[in-house]
């Protein structure tokens, strides 16, 4: 099956790719994960945070920003010992700090689905070289998530988040996902 430039052969990536990529996504619980998932990756590669990804959800509540808001410095500290996760204490604190940010938000979902006027932005690449890592629509949603209080989330993990969540369909033309998600 042709798959986008990125989709290596690991089989966690290529289910990835096949199932979860450029799906748009519309349930606030799974933006918030892949939110504070895109902010994990900072500085690393997607794979790594697929990995870690069942632990992350084991240690972080299953990403339920209402039990992340009130985590103690004492069990982030602890989880610096989590070989199953990245271990960062800034983006620790941040998984905290976004999950605080959310909960102050009216409607998460909507405010997101904002940056593409609420239905996803289909793109037509054929080339890797076409693909941005940063647009407007991102650069604003940065700019807003950072106002409300949220870090880790500057405009290339915007864009990244708005790959992920299908808020923009980026497979390539030449990708099988391309057909059954225009």
């Amino acid at each position: 099956m042709p798959r986008c430039f990125w989709c290596t052969d690991d089989p966690l990536y290529q289910a990835y790719h096949d199932q979860e990529w450029g799906v748009p996504q519309y349930d606030p619980q799974a933006l918030f994960e892949l939110l504070l998932l895109e902010g994990f990756q900072a500085g690393l590669s997607w794979i790594t945070v697929l990995k870690k990804r069942e632990r992350y959800r084991e240690v972080l509540f299953g990403f339920d920003p209402q039990r992340l808001a009130v985590m103690s410095d004492e069990y982030l500290e602890s989880l610096m010992q989590d070989a199953g996760i990245i271990r960062n204490r800034l983006k620790l604190k941040a998984a905290r700090q976004n999950a605080q940010a959310w909960l102050r938000l009216e409607d998460p979902r909507a405010l997101l689905w904002s940056f593409v006027g609420g239905a996803p932005t289909i793109n037509h690449f054929s080339e890797r070289s076409q693909v941005p890592a940063i647009t407007p629509e991102a650069e604003a949603m940065s700019r807003a998530l950072k106002k409300a209080g949220f870090t880790f989330v500057g405009p290339t993990i915007c864009y990244a988040y708005m790959q992920a969540t299908g808020m923009v369909m980026d497979h390539t033309t030449d990708c099988d996902r391309y057909a059954v998600l225009v």
